[in-house]
């Protein structure tokens, strides 16, 4: 069901008119309760020209791991696209001990095929720890140019720290992408991802 142009600002199409974005839909929600993945594998066509995925209150069984997300091509499988990206954080600590800003070396890929990571390395997976943010693909239907994409999302640490993480990369094929995963780096994990999508 289409949202209107008033949902323009929560999904980052702030300043553009109706008639310039059309439907901003949602197309997908998926909840993990136990769960060892999450795939999207309908939806992601030449009908929209953007999509989001939002993920909401990630916990993870296993303490210190790591939201990360793939792709496949059209009529690929593996999740095991190839990748550039880069990678920032920011972190505080409860006690007030330590807080800095920092490139994430362990966060970027060069022309990898492994699951880029999303949220903080060491989620908790506390009752009260997890992670939530938000991935911005762009044109995955597109056959001409890289597919890019960007991330934001803040995690609670299993030491007892808050941390916002900052990705951005593309999928360096001109293939289409049809299919996107997401996963924890160990284990199974509890949250939900809503996909949306939005027309230009």
């Amino acid at each position: 069901m289409p949202l209107g142009a008033f949902k323009a600002a929560l999904m980052g199409t702030a300043g553009v008119s109706t008639a310039e974005s059309g439907d901003i839909k949602l197309l997908s929600s998926q909840t993990a309760s136990g769960s060892s993945a999450l795939s999207f594998t309908s939806g992601i066509n030449d009908t929209y020209q953007k999509y989001v995925f939002k993920f909401y209150n990630i916990n993870p069984a296993t303490d210190g791991t790591y939201l990360g997300f793939q792709a496949n091509a059209v009529d690929a499988s593996g999740y095991n696209e190839t990748i550039t990206s880069t990678c920032t954080q920011a972190y505080h600590s409860e006690n007030d001990s330590s807080a800095a800003r920092s490139y994430d070396t362990a966060g970027d890929q060069q022309q990898g095929t492994a699951f880029q990571r999303l949220t903080s390395a060491t989620i908790g997976n506390g009752a009260d720890e997890a992670a939530s943010g938000e991935l911005h693909l762009f044109n995955p239907s597109n056959t001409t140019y890289v597919k890019h994409f960007y991330s934001l999302s803040n995690s609670s640490k299993a030491d007892n720290e808050t941390m916002e993480i900052f990705t951005a990369g593309y999928f360096n094929i001109t293939a289409a992408i049809d299919e996107i995963q997401f996963k924890m780096d160990s284990g199974n994990f509890d949250g939900k991802i809503k996909m949306w999508g939005v027309k230009f």
